[in-house]
């Protein structure tokens, strides 16, 4: 499966911005996928996360309450709709999905085996 995330940019801190990760493969549909982050220095982090059928999330503390991850499985797309933008959100942030689970969403990224490439967010202040 091969993911491909786009959606990133520059936006001011308050500001919106969604993600989205489209999957090559209609196999995508049956994984929990998520989205991770790497800021420079730092390692890459668990965002949020998505079960296959979309019934169950789980989200970083720093995030809760002001990004939504979703997904829609006619399309294969994963989204990360992120609001209140902090610059702290400035990262590359990363797309994956675990073909190992169905409903279990794991915050490991040694729990994901498959990721897209990237896609730049600037949070400016």
């Amino acid at each position: 499966v091969q993911l491909q995330a786009s959606g990133g940019g520059l936006a001011q801190a308050g500001g919106s911005l969604r993600l989205s990760c489209t999957a090559s493969e209609q196999t995508f549909t049956f994984y929990p996928a998520g989205w991770f982050r790497q800021a420079p220095g730092n390692e890459r982090e668990f965002v949020a996360g998505i079960s296959w059928s979309g019934t169950t999330t789980d989200y970083a503390d720093s995030v809760k309450g002001r990004f939504t991850i979703s997904r829609d499985n006619v399309k294969n797309i994963v989204y990360l709709e992120m609001n209140s933008l902090k610059p702290e959100d400035t990262a590359i942030y990363y797309c994956a999905a675990n073909s190992r689970s169905r409903n279990i969403v794991r915050i490991g990224v040694t729990d994901y085996d498959y990721w897209g490439q990237g896609t730049l967010v600037t949070v400016s202040s």
